[in-house]
C-alpha cells in the first residue's frame, strides 16, 4: 500500500501551532509556556523541571491545534552554553495522550545553534500516521545537580486537511488489516482451522504471501517434506530471499596483492598518503605520504586489469605538488581530473601523517617551529585529453579565493554528476595558535573554479559539531545528494562517535547518532577510512585508532564494519573473515588509504601506520616508553570482497532444517537401520559440516543409540502436540529467510493484548 505522503499531492511541511496540554512540576517561574517563545538572550524564557535527579520522570505534553503528520522538531537554545541545557531526551507522539509511541531518542549539543530533528511518522510497514499530541521527555542536563531546561520548541509537519484525512484513512485501514492478521495467526497457531478458514474467506485478508501459506501447510499441517522443499525453491526463484541475502552479516575475503612495476618496484611503506580510483578504466592512483623519516612526493597508478603498479612520470618543466601528507585526492569521472588538496607542512621534519599521541613532528627540534612557507595550494592532474599526464596548479591559496584555509586531515568527495567537490572539516595549519582550529564545509564548482561555503549566506549556520573534527570520515551519497559525516577527533582528549547526514539540496544536517557505539556500532574512531556503495545503500568502515570509555589510551583496531542506511537511522554490523581465512587479513592500522570499485564491488587498502615496532620485531600497538622503538609504516596492498549468502545457499540451509525434522519423525515410524540410512544419505548430503550444522548431525544420532533393529515402530505418523510444536519451530526458522511483508505478524495476539493492558508506550 502506498501511503499518501508518497504521492505527488504531498504538501510542503509547515510550522504546526500547539498549546501546552500538561507537564511535570516546573522550577520557580520557568513554566512550560515559555518554550513557545524564542528569546535566546532572555534567561527566564525557558521551562525548567522541578527535579535535578535523572531518575525522576519529567515531561511536557503538547497538543497540536490540528490533527497533523509530524515531520520534525526544532529546539532553540540560549545564546551561549548553559549548565541547565537539556542533553538527552525522547519524543513520543500519539492520537491520545494515554497511547503514545516513541519516535525519537537523541541528544542536543551544548551550544547556541538551534537543532532540528526528523521525527519518524511511519510505522514498520511504511504507513504514515497522524498525531494530535507530542510529549517531550527530558532525561538529563549537561551539568549534574542542575535542573533540566528547554528554551524553545518549534514543530513542523503536514496539517492540510485533505492530506491528513487521506493519511488517517490509510492508517485506519492498515490497523484493521493488522488486527485481522493477528487473529488469523492466533487461530492457526492453536490449530483452530475451521474458524481460521471461515475468517480468511469472509474477511478477504491475506495473512502472508501465498508461497508462505503453502510452506506452512506442507511443513506444519501435512508433513509433506518433498512439497516443502519445492516451495523453498519457488520462493527463491521469486526473489523472496533477496532481502535476507542483502542484510545477512557479510564475510570479508581478503587477497594480498603484490603486483610490482616492470622494474620490480611498488609504493614503499607509508601512512597519511592519498588514493583515488578511476573505476571505468580500472586504475588506482596514489600520491605522497610519510614513511616514518620523511615526506614523499612519488605518484603511482595501479592497473587493476594488469595487477601491476606503474610510476607516473613527471612532466618535464611542469608543476608538481611536492612532498606532502595528510592531503586528500578525488577523481572526477566527468573530466578525468584528479583533484588534490591539503598538506601538513613544508619540510621533511614537519610532514607526517597525524598522530594524536604527539604534539611535535618527528625530528622537530625543541625550539620554535619554523614558520610555514607553503599555502593552501590546490592541484588538478589530467588523466586524459590534450593535457594528459600534466599537473595544474589551480590555486596557490584557496583561502584567498573563498575556499578552505590551509588544512590537514580533512575529507573531500566528488559529485561527478553536478561537477562539485565538497570539503569538510580538517585542522587548520595555524602555527601561531596553541588551540586547535577547524575548517568548515565548502563546495567547489569544477566548471567555474568558484568556491562557496555551506550553507549559503542567509540560511541557518551549521552546528560546529559537524565540521569541528579532523581524521574523520565523509562519503557522498549521489541518490540522496547527501554527505554522511562521522567519527574523527576534536582534540587529543576527545575522540568522536557521532554521525550526521548533510542534505546538499536543502543545506540541512540531521544527526543520525549522537553515539553510534551504543547503537551497535564501533567505538570512538580516529583516522579510520570509509567508502560507500550507493547501489546497496551501504558504507564500509575500516577502523583506525579507537578509544574506549574505560581507557584514555587510543589503540589500534583491525575491525571492519558495514553501515546500512536503507532506513533511518541505519544499522551497524561487523564483518567477519570468510571461512578458512582467519589469518589472511590485514594487520590493524591507521592513516591507511582505501578506495572502492563499485563496478566490481571490491575495496582496495594500502599502507598505514601499524603502531610501535618492538625490539623483537613484533608489532605492539599498546606498548609505549622504552619498549617501543619506532612506529612501523606498512607497504602492503590488499583487496577485499564482501560476500553474503546467495539464493542457492539459503535454499540449502532451509532444506537442511526440513530434512532434520523429517528425520526426527522418521525415527518414530521406521527401523533404526533405515532411519540411519536416511540420515547419512539425505540429511548429511545438504549439511555444511564445517559449520554448526555438523554438530546438529551428531546430535541427531542420539535417538538411534540403543535402539535395536526389532524396536517397535508406529505404522503412521501422529501429529501430537509435541510434533506440532516442533514443526512450527522449523517453520519459524524458515521464516528468517523471508521479508517481513511476506510473512505473518511477528508478535502473537496475546503479546499485543498484554501490551495494551499494560498501557503501551508512555
Amino acid at each position: 500500500m502506498m501511503s499518501a505522503n508518497d504521492s505527488a499531492s504531498r504538501p510542503s511541511p509547515s510550522r504546526l501551532s500547539y498549546t501546552i496540554a500538561g507537564c511535570s512540576e516546573h522550577s520557580n517561574r520557568y513554566v512550560a509556556e515559555n518554550i513557545m517563545v524564542d528569546a535566546p538572550k532572555e534567561p527566564n524564557s525557558r521551562w525548567s523541571g522541578q527535579h535535578e535527579s535523572p531518575s525522576m520522570k519529567q515531561w511536557i505534553l503538547l497538543r497540536l491545534d490540528e490533527l497533523s503528520v509530524v515531520d520534525s522538531i526544532t529546539f532553540g537554545k540560549h545564546y551561549k552554553q548553559h549548565p541547565c541545557n537539556m542533553k538527552e531526551f525522547k519524543i513520543c507522539v500519539g492520537l491520545t495522550m494515554d497511547r503514545m509511541t516513541e519516535v525519537l531518542s537523541s541528544t542536543l549539543k551544548d551550544d547556541s545553534v538551534p537543532e532540528t530533528f526528523a521525527l519518524r511518522h511511519t510505522n514498520s510497514a511504511g504507513v504514515s500516521f497522524p498525531s494530535r499530541y507530542l510529549k517531550i521527555v527530558p532525561i538529563s542536563a549537561y551539568s549534574h545537580s542542575f535542573h533540566i531546561s528547554i528554551w524553545f520548541v518549534s514543530i513542523s509537519g503536514f496539517s492540510e486537511e485533505g492530506y491528513v484525512k487521506e493519511i488517517e484513512q490509510q492508517h485506519d485501514a492498515h490497523m484493521e488489516t493488522m488486527a485481522l492478521r493477528h487473529v488469523l495467526k492466533h487461530l492457526r497457531s492453536r490449530r483452530l482451522m475451521a474458524p481460521f478458514k471461515a475468517l480468511s474467506a469472509c474477511a478477504d485478508v491475506q495473512l502472508e504471501h501465498p508461497l508462505v501459506t503453502r510452506l506452512y501447510d506442507s511443513v506444519v499441517s501435512d508433513g509433506n517434506w518433498a512439497e516443502a522443499e519445492r516451495v523453498l525453491q519457488l520462493a527463491a526463484d521469486e526473489g523472496l530471499f533477496d532481502t535476507f541475502a542483502r542484510e545477512a552479516p557479510a564475510q570479508a575475503t581478503w587477497t594480498r596483492l603484490s603486483g610490482t612495476s616492470a622494474d620490480g618496484d611498488a609504493p614503499r611503506q607509508r601512512g597519511g598518503h592519498a588514493m583515488c580510483i578511476d573505476e571505468a578504466k580500472g586504475r588506482i592512483y596514489l600520491y605522497g605520504g610519510w614513511d616514518g623519516e620523511r615526506s614523499l612526493d612519488d605518484f603511482w597508478v595501479y592497473s587493476i586489469g594488469e595487477g601491476r603498479w606503474h610510476v607516473v612520470p613527471r612532466h618535464e618543466g611542469g608543476v608538481w605538488p611536492g612532498r606532502r601528507s595528510c592531503h586528500k585526492m578525488v577523481f572526477d569521472a566527468g573530466t578525468g581530473r584528479i583533484y588534490l588538496l591539503g598538506c601538513l607542512g613544508v619540510s621533511d621534519d614537519d610532514l607526517r601523517e597525524t598522530d594524536p599521541t604527539r604534539t611535535r613532528s618527528p625530528g622537530a627540534s625543541a625550539g620554535e617551529p619554523r614558520p610555514p612557507t607553503q599555502r593552501a595550494d590546490f592541484y588538478a592532474y589530467h588523466t586524459r585529453g590534450d593535457n594528459a599526464g600534466v599537473w595544474e596548479l589551480l590555486s596557490a591559496n584557496t583561502e584567498a579565493s573563498g575556499g578552505p584555509p590551509w588544512i590537514i586531515d580533512h575529507q573531500m568527495v566528488m559529485d561527478t554528476e553536478r561537477g562539485r567537490l565538497y570539503i569538510c572539516g580538517g585542522r587548520i595549519n595555524d602555527w601561531s595558535s596553541e588551540v586547535p582550529k577547524f575548517s568548515g564545509l565548502y563546495g567547489y564548482d569544477v566548471a567555474t573554479g568558484a568556491w562557496s561555503q555551506l550553507p549559503p549566506k542567509g540560511m541557518p549556520s551549521l552546528s560546529h559539531a559537524l565540521t569541528r573534527r579532523f581524521g574523520h570520515s565523509m562519503v557522498f551519497e549521489p541518490n540522496e545528494h547527501s554527505l554522511y559525516i562521522f567519527g574523527g577527533m576534536e582534540d587529543a582528549e576527545r575522540h568522536l562517535y557521532d554521525m550526521h547526514v548533510f542534505n546538499l539540496d536543502t543545506n540541512t544536517s540531521t544527526e543520525l547518532f549522537s553515539n553510534f557505539s551504543t547503537s551497535g556500532g564501533p567505538e570512538r574512531m580516529f583516522a579510520q577510512r570509509a567508502v560507500i556503495d550507493p547501489a546497496v545503500k551501504e558504507i564500509y568502515v575500516f577502523c583506525g585508532l579507537k578509544r574506549s570509555p574505560t581507557t584514555p589510551i587510543p589503540r589500534l583496531d583491525g575491525e571492519h564494519w558495514v553501515f546500512r542506511y536503507s532506513s533511518r537511522p541505519g544499522t551497524w554490523t561487523r564483518t567477519q573473515p570468510a571461512l578458512g581465512q582467519p589469518d589472511s587479513v590485514p594487520h590493524a592500522r591507521y592513516a591507511h588509504q582505501v578506495v572502492y570499485d563499485s563496478l566490481l564491488r571490491i575495496a582496495y587498502l594500502h599502507g598505514g601506520n601499524a603502531g610501535r615496532l618492538l625490539e623483537s620485531g613484533a608489532l605492539g600497538d599498546h606498548i609505549h616508553g622504552d619498549d617501543a622503538l619506532v612506529e612501523q609504516r606498512l607497504d602492503d596492498f590488499w583487496s577485499m570482497f564482501l560476500s553474503r549468502p546467495v539464493r542457492k545457499e539459503i535454499v540449502r540451509r532451509g532444506t537442511f532444517r526440513i530434512r532434520c525434522q523429517q528425520f526426527r519423525e522418521t525415527c518414530m515410524t521406521v527401523p533404526a537401520v533405515q532411519a540411519l540410512r536416511f540420515l547419512q544419505a539425505e540429511v548429511a548430503e545438504v549439511a555444511d559440516h564445517a559449520s554448526e550444522e555438523g554438530d546438529v548431525l551428531r546430535e541427531l544420532l542420539a535417538p538411534l543409540i540403543g535402539r535395536s533393529a526389532a524396536s517397535s515402530v508406529t505404522s503412521a505418523p501422529t501429529v501430537t502436540p509435541e510434533t506440532f510444536r516442533a514443526r512450527r519451530e522449523v517453520f519459524q526458522h524458515l521464516m528468517e529467510f523471508f521479508p517481513q511483508e511476506a510473512k505473518e505478524p511477528s508478535a502473537d495476539m496475546a503479546e499485543v493484548i498484554d501490551w495494551y493492558e499494560e498501557g503501551g508506550v508512555d
